[in-house]
């Protein structure tokens, strides 16, 4: 039976519709890529030489990285991943889990003594004033809320932070402090973990890799399942502080090629976690409202299994 007039209207303006639909979702992807990697403008007037200053760090710093890299170990890692999936640590929303960080001082930033919830706010703000999108402003919101973990079990702030990289493979030079520092490692000499590509083999991706446990990595595991973050932000979040890679260009050789767009993701994102330390304090309460908006944006459950 030939359509009528009416069934042939409806069905041309369906069609009319899903074109303009398709068409906004282009429009909205190249927004999104064009917003995602223009260069930052805020940092652009800020002295770089005054962050990450490690040779000038106090005691504190150095001594924390001393313990990290002894105590950083395959064996610990395997463990650790292995209490994530067995326990459920809390039930919170992130903002109640913001709150609770706050007490936290990072032992290892050699940049800031700030809460924590100063440095979300200042991170997130500063992505939000460039205009960047609104998945990124919430990964500057959420990017340490890993740091959790240290009211929940750790053995002291070596397995919650500081800065990220592999085990079971050698470890690189590259790595701050250097590999000086690993000597006390039971991995250090052992004939598989000291070579080159240790337990892994080239090219097999970073997603296939055992970043050193901590805040990044618990993080990256806890929103991939609960929220709609899109690959870019959960990289920024697993990566951020692993700065041999996207800094110092170190295991590159370990990586695909999703890992080198998430790369640019990763380089993208590192001024705003950064730079956007400062002594100006955020309003909370001002801003509260927009980002409790943003967090139900991206999260269906309001209350995330921590």
């Amino acid at each position: 039976m030939a359509p009528t007039a009416l069934q042939s209207s409806a069905n041309i303006e369906a069609t009319s519709d899903n074109i303009d639909a398709v068409n906004v979702l282009k429009a909205n992807a190249k927004e999104i890529s064009k917003d995602l990697y223009d260069e930052s403008e805020f940092d652009k007037s800020k002295d770089k030489n005054n962050f990450r200053q490690f040779n000038d760090a106090c005691d504190q710093v150095k001594n924390f990285y001393a313990q990290q890299h002894t105590l950083q170990t395959v064996a610990f890692n395997l463990k650790a991943r292995n209490d994530f999936k067995n326990k459920t640590r809390a039930h919170m929303t992130v903002w109640e889990a913001m709150e609770k960080l706050n007490t936290f001082i990072d032992e290892c930033d050699p940049d800031t003594q700030e809460s924590q919830v100063t440095h979300l706010l200042q991170s997130a703000e500063a992505i939000r004033k460039e205009g960047k999108p609104r998945w990124m402003q919430l990964v500057g919101l959420i990017h340490d809320l890993g740091k959790l973990l240290f009211f929940f079990g750790a053995q002291g702030q070596w397995d919650v932070v500081g800065d990220t990289f592999p085990v079971g493979c050698a470890f690189d030079d590259k790595i701050i402090f250097g590999t000086e520092s690993f000597k006390k490692n039971e991995d250090f000499e052992n004939p598989v973990y000291s070579t080159e590509f240790g337990i892994y083999s080239p090219g097999c991706g970073l997603e296939n890799i055992m970043l050193c446990w901590g805040h990044d990595e618990y993080l990256y595991h806890i929103v991939k399942d609960q929220s709609t973050i899109p690959a870019e932000g959960l990289a920024m979040i697993r990566y951020h502080s692993f700065y041999p890679w996207h800094r110092e260009n170190a295991y590159h050789k370990l990586m695909n090629e999703h890992d080198n767009k998430m790369l640019e993701a990763v380089r993208a994102f590192n001024p705003y976690d950064l730079y956007s330390k400062s002594d100006e304090v955020p309003n909370v309460e001002e801003l509260k409202p927009y980002y409790l908006e943003l967090i139900d944006e991206f999260f269906p459950t309001k209350v995330l299994r921590w």
